[in-house]
């Protein structure tokens, strides 16, 4: 068989959603507040750890 392999269209068959970006970027900038937060209540729960043991 030296066929080429079957055609795959390049480009999407749905329009592209316009909001698209706007969600990805609403996701990426609250996974990076839920880190901030949770680095901060790690923080927090180290110094009171920390205070609590050497009290």
């Amino acid at each position: 068989m030296d066929r080429p392999p079957p055609y795959f269209p390049q480009s999407q068959l749905s329009p592209p959603d316009d909001n698209r970006y706007k969600k990805f970027k609403a996701i990426v900038a609250l996974v990076i507040v839920a880190l901030v937060l949770l680095l901060a209540g790690i923080g927090f729960g180290i110094y009171y750890l920390v205070n609590w043991l050497f009290a």
